[in-house]
C-alpha cells in the first residue's frame, strides 16, 4: 500500500512536469479586472461585487463554530476536523480577500482573493481522501495539498503563469464529483456534494457571462455579483450535509444506489408494468458456449 501511494505521487509529479514543458504559459489577462458593474454606493467602489462576499463570511463562521460546538457535525475521524476547519477558515477568508480585491481590482490584490479559495479547494480534496480512501493518508495530505495551492498562487504572481493555479482549480472540479459518485461514502446525504458542485459550475458560468448578464438585467446586477452568491451556496450545501448526515453501516457509492425506473401504461391510463432497477440488481447473463 505504501509503495502504491509513493507511485501515485511520482506519477502525479511526472505528469505535472511534462505538462509544464509541453504547454505554453498562461499570463493573467488584464481585462479580467474590468468588471461590468463598477458602480459606487455609500462611498464603496464596485459596491455589489464587494458586498456580495458577505455570505462567505457568515457561512464560514457558522461552519467553524459548529465544527467545535459539541461535535454538532458528528465528525468521527480526527483528520476530518482538521480538514473541515481549514475549509471553513478558507470560506470565511474569501469574504475579506475578495472584498479587498474588488475595492481596487489588480494583480497584487487578486492574490488575496485567490488564496483563501485555494485553501478551501485543497481542503476538500483532503476531506474526500480521509472519508473515502484512507483516514491516515488524507490527514497527512492536508498540509502538502495546502502548500501546493499556496505555491500555485505565488508561482502565478512571480512568473505571471496561471498553469499551476488552473490545475489546482480544475482537478477538484473533476475529482470531487467523480469521487462523490464512484467512491462509497461513510455518511448519508452524499448527494449534497453534487448539489454543491452544480452550484459551483453555475457560478463559473455566471463569472464568464459577467457583462451579458449585466445587460440582460438592465444594469441591475452583473454576472460576477451573482457568481459570488452562487459560489457561497457551495459551503451552504456542505454545511447542510454535515448537519443532517449520519454514519452508514453498509457503504455504497451513489452509482450503486441510483435507480432506473419506468412504468408502462395502456391507452386509458391504466398501469400495466412498473420496474425499478438499481445498478447492483442488474442481472448478469453468462454467454453460452457451444
Amino acid at each position: 500500500m505504501a509503495d502504491r501511494t509513493v507511485l501515485v505521487w511520482i506519477v502525479a509529479i511526472v505528469c505535472f512536469v511534462v505538462l509544464m514543458f509541453v504547454t505554453p504559459t498562461i499570463p493573467q489577462d488584464q481585462d479580467y479586472h474590468d468588471f461590468a458593474d463598477q458602480r459606487e454606493f455609500f462611498g464603496i467602489p464596485n459596491f455589489l461585487n464587494v458586498i456580495s462576499n458577505v455570505p462567505f463570511f457568515i457561512v464560514g463562521v457558522i461552519g467553524l463554530i459548529l465544527c467545535f460546538h459539541r461535535n454538532f457535525f458528528k465528525l468521527s475521524l480526527q483528520g476530518e476536523l482538521c480538514g473541515w476547519t481549514c475549509f471553513y477558515i478558507g470560506v470565511a477568508a474569501v469574504a475579506f480577500g475578495s472584498s479587498y480585491y474588488h475595492l481596487k481590482p489588480n494583480d497584487a490584490r487578486l492574490v488575496w482573493d485567490r488564496l483563501p479559495m485555494t485553501i478551501a479547494f485543497t481542503s476538500i480534496i483532503a476531506i474526500f481522501i480521509i472519508e473515502r480512501i484512507d483516514e491516515r493518508k488524507g490527514t497527512y495530505a492536508i498540509i502538502p495539498l495546502l502548500l501546493v495551492g499556496v505555491v500555485s498562487i505565488f508561482y502565478w504572481r512571480f512568473y505571471d503563469d496561471l498553469r499551476p493555479y488552473a490545475l489546482v482549480q480544475f482537478v477538484p472540479c473533476i475529482a470531487i464529483p467523480a469521487m462523490a459518485i464512484l467512491l462509497p461514502p461513510m455518511y448519508t446525504h452524499s448527494s449534497y456534494w453534487l448539489w454543491a458542485a452544480g452550484f459551483y459550475l453555475l457560478a463559473k458560468v455566471e463569472e464568464a457571462a459577467d457583462d451579458p448578464i449585466y445587460k440582460w438585467t438592465h444594469q441591475i446586477v452583473s454576472g460576477h455579483t451573482i457568481k459570488h452568491l452562487f459560489a457561497a451556496m457551495v459551503p451552504v450545501f456542505l454545511t447542510l450535509m454535515l448537519a443532517k448526515r449520519d454514519i452508514i453501516s453498509e457503504r455504497k457509492s451513489l452509482l450503486q444506489i441510483w435507480k432506473i425506473s419506468w412504468t408502462k401504461y395502456k391507452g386509458n391510463g391504466v398501469e400495466t408494468e412498473n420496474h425499478i432497477i438499481t445498478y447492483t440488481s442488474v442481472p448478469i447473463e453468462e454467454e453460452s458456449r457451444e
